[in-house]
């Protein structure tokens, strides 16, 4: 019968007639083993399949080399570049990742965190799902002093960092822009307004409209789940009205461009009957006719420095104590706005 045991250290000092200590200090390169002995037992444990058990060392130093990363869902160009930007900062530094999904629930989200830390991960990234309303399940992770950094989707959390980017000057920059080319009735989709990056669009979607004298019309607002259907059904909505809107503020480009089509497709004429800016600068803003006005958020350098400032506090390189950190964003101003003078 085929023996499936590991090989240990204690087989290798017995196959080289060495002690057990000899063989463990030679592997990991210990200075007081001369070179011959090391390059002579490194040999003998590779012939032999000699595997180090990183799961016992780990549990022995309480630490795993492990970061948990918590996404509303995966689907995303966004979140995908994220998680680009985080593997890039791992990867360096030698830490390994559990990327766990919430599907937007709230309650999925506690399972995942709890999953995560059951798995004994150093620390943890995360997103927040649409509907989570309070953190007590992070309470638990920092009692135990595992590190949370939030990034884009973000809650006040003593104890707990933040990256992302000011939402509210980007939503107002956007409906002001939309403002310049002579739109007045601007119908913005939004998103759950628990969410810091939906509720912040939209306040300053109203701010712009109150700093340039136009009165907020709750019947052009639209919260959404900011899918390509939602997008779709919104446009069936807003042909429906009488008058037409001129302009649309999407809280992102999936939402916009979905709306864009259907008004096209119904005879809408983009920009010259309605106005469209979007959010989050993703690849099908390029590729739409005309190409759309957006935000550019700067997804992997959101991962990098989550990455990079959880990795800080593991290590204790950080000596300096920020809750947050506000990346720069951008207004790129497309065709899908611009009107002829």
């Amino acid at each position: 019968m085929k023996n499936n045991r590991d090989v240990t250290i204690y087989d290798v000092a017995k196959a080289l007639n060495l002690s057990p200590s000899t063989v463990s200090r030679a592997l990991k390169d210990h200075p007081h083993i001369n070179q011959a002995t090391k390059k002579r037992i490194r040999a003998q444990a590779k012939a032999m399949g000699y595997q180090q058990n990183k799961f016992a060392s780990n549990l022995r130093q309480k630490k795993t080399n492990t970061i948990g990363v918590v996404v509303p869902k995966l689907n995303s160009y966004f979140m995908a570049s994220v998680i680009a930007g985080v593997e890039k900062i791992t990867n360096k530094n030698g830490y390994g990742l559990i990327i766990s999904q919430s599907q937007e629930s709230g309650k999925q989200e506690i399972s995942c965190v709890s999953t995560l830390f059951n798995s004994r991960v150093d620390g943890m990234l995360v997103s927040l799902a649409f509907d989570t309303k309070n953190l007590d399940h992070f309470s638990l992770l920092l009692k135990k002093d595992v590190p949370v950094v939030f990034f884009d989707r973000v809650a006040e959390c003593h104890g707990c960092m933040s990256i992302k980017i000011d939402n509210f000057k980007a939503g107002y920059e956007a409906t002001t822009h939309l403002i310049s080319q002579g739109c007045r009735r601007i119908v913005h989709i939004g998103g759950n307004l628990l969410r810091n990056v939906y509720a912040d669009r939209y306040n300053g979607y109203r701010q712009a409209l109150a700093d340039n004298g136009i009165d907020l019309n709750h019947k052009l607002i639209f919260i959404t789940d900011l899918t390509a259907e939602s997008g779709t059904e919104i446009a069936k909505k807003i042909l429906k009205m009488d008058p037409l809107p001129d302009g649309i503020f999407a809280a992102n480009d999936t939402s916009a461009v979905s709306a864009m089509v259907e008004l096209q497709e119904s005879g809408i004429r983009i920009p010259d009957d309605i106005s469209v800016a979007g959010f989050n600068n993703e690849p099908i803003s390029r590729v739409i006719k005309p190409n759309l006005t957006t935000v550019d958020y700067p997804a992997r350098e959101i991962g990098e420095i989550a990455a990079t400032s959880l990795i800080n506090k593991l290590e204790n390189l950080q000596n300096i104590s920020v809750d947050t950190i506000i990346l720069k964003h951008s207004l790129i101003i497309r065709h899908s706005s611009l009107r002829g003078k």
